[in-house]
């Protein structure tokens, strides 16, 4: 059965054990390839857990020259092959959230590979496995579908994936924000 990363933005409460746990999945050298932003950090202490998405068609993947962006089969888009990768850095310029960063030691592109090591396994991504908020999840559609409908919205305002680049393997929601629902903290 199939699980998506699904986003509740509204829930981060800012602790970044994400960012921890992203340095501790296999294969990304102690690199984090997640970010937490603090949304108006003059304003309140909102913030916001930013990674790659996963899109169907990505934009980083298009614009490479040698190909050395893959698709994994379980929809994961994976950091630049070390053997492909001629350093040009289109992808960083093409993806339109900002995710991809250039490694200029290693001439290479690093991202958020959805901890496929884990996940084709059907193992939750590290940033998942320890939201302690649940913001990130690890869940099926038949799940994601039941949180719609908890919220009742309809389709034109459940934010199912970010307009740029069209569908996506991540699922983000903002219904706490689209119901005018406020944060106690």
């Amino acid at each position: 059965m199939k699980k998506r990363l699904y986003i509740e933005l509204e829930n981060c409460i800012g602790c970044r054990s994400c960012l921890a746990a992203c340095t501790q999945c296999g294969g990304h050298e102690e690199r984090n390839r997640n970010y937490v932003y603090d949304v108006n950090p003059l304003v309140d202490r909102q913030t916001m857990p930013l990674m790659c998405l996963h899109c169907e068609n990505p934009a980083c993947a298009r614009s490479c020259p040698a190909q050395a962006i893959q698709i994994h089969e379980t929809g994961a888009v994976l950091s630049a092959l070390v053997e492909k990768c001629i350093g040009c850095q289109n992808c960083t310029i093409a993806c339109p959230y900002g995710i991809p960063k250039f490694d200029t030691e290693q001439n290479l592109m690093y991202k958020c590979d959805l901890c496929i090591d884990r996940t084709k396994d059907g193992i939750p991504p590290m940033c998942a496995s320890v939201c302690p908020s649940n913001t990130l999840q690890w869940l099926t559609e038949e799940e994601i579908e039941q949180k719609e409908q908890q919220h009742k919205l309809d389709n034109d305002k459940w934010v199912a994936s970010m307009p740029l680049e069209g569908r996506t393997e991540v699922k983000v929601n903002l219904p706490g924000i689209l119901q005018g629902t406020e944060k106690l903290f």
